[in-house]
């Protein structure tokens, strides 16, 4: 049997380890589009603080990792897939053939349609080849503008604030992280993060980027009419799986490629898993990118073991985020935004304003099935445990609506006790 994984992030990583235990006698080739060893995307910002160096960024420090495990590598990029065939044909002309296909190949960074968003001092922030291009241009005191203040947004956004440059951040939403962070929760990280001293601007974007009037600086034109001289513009708007090739198959795409609970797409045989798989929601069954790390290499492994045989089947993909803005940790989990009062969903929110502590728990009937926190940096994987675990609250759903903040005693009484659960 000959497994192809295209891809060489988190998940085809873990994927190609977890073949190599279910099937040592298996052909294994993983294929990545950039020219470096398997790195970590999420590393980039510590590299941008100088925190490592490049191969700090790697997946697999020794040189040998994969040669050892008798996996093939392959540097080369899909452009097109032959599913009768089973052949994937590269960018330099030469095919491979398969017999089990993972497509692992995560996301890309959007440019949105911005004049002047292709100028050598406009990038993002998601290769090595960015940040090698940032490290020259954000110096101490550079003027930076940042467009996005999402979840990657933020994570850039302390890497260059530990660069010294004077940064500005613009988002469109009404609040920072609007993709995690409910609107109470967005108010006050926005006012923590300009008490560091970084402007944002909020309900806002960039119209043009225009070349500036000395060599080297561009002038950012906002919404709002103001103009910006900036030494650099880092985009931070979002990411697209990269998709492109499966155009003319049968492989179903919505926003990622579409899998079931094993993790196998419309076609037979043929797998995806990371920020390029739209999976299950472990509540509703809906389909969902959850693009963060844990997610990929649990679908990376799920999905390795059925390509090898074996009938394993993912339990449901739950949104997580846990996010550290400038010192100040935040997290979210599972459907934070709550559910109707009409599909029995009720929520409570605990706000401390001065010491910059916020809980929000929501639930359907009596199972929480979200939850929002910031300055909460204890036993916070309690939240996630009553989450994933569905756990029925009885009582103590109550207790918590009187109490947010008793969240723990509550996974303690209700997961932890098996006759607590039987009543």
């Amino acid at each position: 049997m000959k497994h192809v994984i295209l891809g060489n992030g988190p998940a085809g990583v873990v994927a190609a380890e977890t073949l190599r235990r279910a099937a040592p006698a298996d052909e294994i080739l993983m294929v990545g589009s950039e020219d470096a060893p398997p790195y970590s995307r999420m590393a980039i910002p510590y590299l941008l603080e100088e925190n490592i160096d490049e191969s700090g960024t790697w997946l697999r420090k020794a040189p040998e990792h994969f040669r050892r495990l008798n996996i093939g590598e392959l540097r080369a990029r899909a452009v097109s897939l032959d599913t009768d065939k089973r052949r994937i044909l590269f960018h330099d002309g030469h095919f491979e053939d398969y017999d089990r296909l993972l497509i692992a190949t995560g996301s890309h960074p959007v440019r949105p349609p911005i004049p002047g968003v292709d100028l050598p001092e406009v990038e993002t922030c998601w290769t090595l080849d960015d940040a090698r291009a940032i490290a020259r241009l954000a110096k101490p005191g550079s003027r930076v503008l940042q467009l996005g203040a999402g979840f990657i947004g933020c994570i850039i956004m302390q890497a260059l604030a530990a660069r010294g440059v004077q940064l500005t951040v613009v988002e469109m939403g009404d609040r920072m992280v609007p993709r995690m962070m409910t609107p109470k929760a967005g108010g006050m990280i926005k006012r923590w993060v300009e008490n560091k001293g970084i402007r944002v601007v909020t309900n806002a974007g960039v119209q043009r980027i225009d070349r500036g009037g000395s060599e080297g600086v561009v002038d950012v034109t906002l919404s709002t009419g103001e103009v910006l001289p900036c030494d650099l513009v880092i985009v931070a708007a979002g990411v697209a799986p990269n998709i492109a090739f499966l155009d003319s198959t049968p492989v179903h795409v919505a926003k990622g490629v579409l899998v079931d609970d094993k993790l196998e797409t419309s076609v037979p045989g043929i797998f995806a898993a990371g920020d390029v798989a739209e999976a299950p929601d472990l509540f509703t069954g809906a389909h969902l990118v959850a693009a963060i790390q844990p997610n990929a290499a649990d679908q990376a492994r799920v999905a390795a073991l059925n390509m090898a045989g074996h009938h394993t089947k993912l339990n449901g993909v739950l949104a997580i985020n846990v996010l550290d803005t400038l010192g100040l940790i935040s997290a979210s989990f599972g459907q934070w935004w709550g559910e109707g009062s009409e599909s029995g969903g009720t929520g409570i929110e605990h706000v401390d304003e001065n010491g910059f502590r916020y809980l929000s728990l929501q639930f359907k009937d009596d199972v929480m099935i979200g939850a929002t926190s910031i300055g909460l940096t204890q036993h916070v994987g309690a939240l996630r445990g009553l989450i994933h675990g569905r756990v029925k609250l009885g009582p103590w759903k109550d207790r918590l609506l009187a109490n947010p903040l008793q969240f723990v005693e509550a996974y303690v009484a209700r997961s932890q006790q098996p006759m607590a659960l039987a009543r």
